[in-house]
């Protein structure tokens, strides 16, 4: 109940359309309201926390940048999910993401998270208005074609392919600060390995996008308009089942003549409370974004998982 309340809250203060709202909702209520039922299909399930968090995105991995794990407890006898809300604070900003992820066989992952930047009062000062909001919408399909993230050969990480398309609802507002698309796709292999016998986790991501701040401020620009490989990392480190320190860096293009964009870093603390539940705190840095500079704040996301 706790978590559906956060859901409620968090909608009204994003003030999302009703449509986008109702099919996420839907989503995220099948996601938490059938734990005991799926995780009978994949017992005895994977181990404590080896199903990552949920990004910003939506997809299974780090807060920052998808692993080539499957959302979900289940193993490849299984059906599983997991959804999550993500809230973080900058000195000048203020994000929301809602997302859901369904996980089949522990090979084939769909996703979906709506995003909320909230302006404050940069909104204002842009001419935009005050608490001006963009909104995305975030669709997502990840397959592991090699690997296993614990198992097989010590040195072999799994590995996935995957896809996000990304969808503004804001097309007029974006292109008028320079993007030359509201909506395109992020394409991207990601390999993971977890060593046992030192407790560390490790992962590389190589996108090819052209976003703008993820695809908040739309896709390409006057300094780009193609899709450029970034390289995405990861590494944590399992103090014990329950709990997980780990940092990530993302790089990104830079596509927008108004302002610069910067590569996103954070540190994070990942917390199992149970295998159902599991709540991330992290110190993110996200440099520039949009003009406004040294924006460093923290992140929290509380993720429901069967």
């Amino acid at each position: 109940m706790a978590i559906k309340t956060m859901f409620t809250n968090l909608r009204q203060t994003a003030g999302m359309n009703t449509r986008a709202l109702l099919c996420l909702s839907t989503l995220c209520a099948t996601v938490l309201a059938l734990p005991a039922a799926a995780q009978g299909l994949g017992a005895p399930g994977k181990l404590l926390l080896t199903n990552g968090i949920s990004t910003i995105e939506g997809s299974a991995g780090g807060g920052l940048t998808p692993w080539a794990v499957i959302a979900g407890n289940a193993t490849r006898d299984g059906i599983g999910g997991q959804a999550s809300a993500t809230i973080a604070a900058l000195p000048d900003y203020d994000f929301i993401s809602l997302s859901a992820a369904i996980g089949a066989w522990d090979r084939v992952e769909i996703s979906v998270a709506r995003q909320v930047f909230d302006t404050n009062r940069v909104g204002g000062a842009l001419g935009l208005g005050n608490d001006f909001k963009f909104d995305q919408n975030v669709f997502g399909a990840k397959v592991r074609v090699a690997g296993d993230v614990v198992y097989d050969p010590a040195w072999m990480p799994a590995i996935a392919v995957g896809v996000q398309h990304k969808d503004s609802l804001d097309d007029a507002i974006i292109r008028a600060v320079g993007a030359r698309h509201g909506a395109g796709t992020d394409y991207y292999v990601t390999a993971t390995k977890l060593f046992l016998d030192w407790s560390l986790l490790a992962n590389v991501t190589v996108r090819a996008t052209k976003a703008n701040q993820g695809g908040l401020l739309g896709h390409g620009g006057a300094l780009g308009d193609a899709h450029r490989l970034q390289v995405e990392g990861s590494l944590a480190y399992q103090f014990s089942r329950r709990l997980v320190v780990g940092a990530e860096y993302r790089t990104k293009p830079s596509n927008l003549a108004i302002a610069r964009e910067d590569d996103w870093a954070d540190a994070f603390v990942a917390y199992g409370l149970n295998r159902h539940v599991t709540a991330t705190i992290a110190y993110t840095e996200l440099g520039s974004i949009a003009t406004f500079d040294k924006q460093r704040g923290m992140l929290f996301q509380l993720q429901s998982s069967f």
